[in-house]
């Protein structure tokens, strides 16, 4: 789950798939061909990274993760034509390695000047992240900073990131796609005071009566214009994000719920009365309160 809303243009930072997919698009569109043609003819090929593109050559394909969800299913991939930027390229560890390579400077490059002016703006991002620069965050670390970015597609989930003082960079790469991430084992192995997530809790189902459950209907807001919908079909309670599709909560207590799809889970909250007054989500480490929109 992730929160989205409006705000003026540049007066806050937001991450925007969508926002990736048009400024690829757009820059396409401006050097006259498509974005893997682009992306080839300015990076991958001046780079050497022949295993990175939209289109798998026979090799690629024949050396390709099969991707798998949370419950170790595997998935297809996923085709992103109408907005290739925002995450439709594929690419090896190898290569990867060789893109930050040449962010260190370890590979001489035309590209040096361009990835040198990437962080040279920055913006607040107004959370622990830190700061973003042009597609980078920049997160301070027990020795500096930590430039990086992360990635998920269906059945996949990536971390690249780098320390330009040590002149260390990391790759991590997975077949499984997870709520997680791997965003952990890339930061840990950056800066080693950043902790690991501990591994997901094991829950058990339980029932609990429809009563109690249509009393958790209805809608609670964890963000301006972020509102968790909590709907009821028979025995089963839903849930739904703003903007995301809904999934199924499962009752470990009478007010304990967990989700499957991810690792999240739910606590309703009630007053001296036992009104339902907000909705805990528990996600990545955070404990967030949605107050019950009236």
């Amino acid at each position: 789950m992730s929160s989205r809303g409006r705000a003026n243009i540049g007066s806050q930072f937001e991450y925007s798939n969508l926002g990736r997919g048009l400024l690829g698009q757009a820059l396409a569109r401006r050097a006259g061909m498509d974005y893997e043609s682009l992306v080839r003819s300015r990076i991958t090929a001046p780079l050497g990274m022949s295993s990175t593109g939209i289109t798998l050559s026979p090799g690629m394909k024949a050396r390709l993760a099969v991707g798998h969800n949370d419950k170790l299913v595997a998935v297809p991939n996923w085709d992103l034509p109408a907005l290739a930027g925002a995450g439709a390229l594929r690419s090896s560890a190898n290569d990867m390695l060789t893109f930050l390579a040449a962010n260190l400077g370890y590979v001489k490059s035309a590209l040096s000047p361009a990835m040198a002016a990437m962080l040279t703006v920055r913006r607040p991002t107004g959370s622990d992240m830190g700061e973003v620069g042009l597609a980078w965050i920049v997160t301070k670390a027990s020795g500096g900073e930590i430039v990086w970015h992360n990635g998920g597609t269906g059945g996949y989930r990536s971390f690249v990131g780098y320390d330009a003082k040590a002149r260390v960079g990391v790759v991590v790469l997975s077949n499984t796609f997870t709520g997680a991430g791997v965003d952990d084992i890339g930061m840990h192995l950056l800066d080693s005071h950043v902790p690991l997530l501990p591994g997901p809790k094991e829950h058990k189902e339980t029932s609990v009566d429809p009563k109690i459950l249509e009393g958790y209907v209805g809608q609670y807001q964890l963000a301006p214009n972020f509102i968790l919908t909590f709907t009821r079909e028979g025995n089963q309670l839903f849930t739904q994000a703003t903007g995301q599709p809904k999934f199924p909560i499962f009752p470990e207590s009478q007010r304990d719920f967990f989700l499957k799809v991810v690792d999240a889970q739910v606590t309703f909250e009630t007053d001296a009365h036992e009104h339902v007054t907000s909705v805990m989500l528990h996600q990545n480490g955070s404990n967030m309160s949605a107050k019950r929109v009236p």
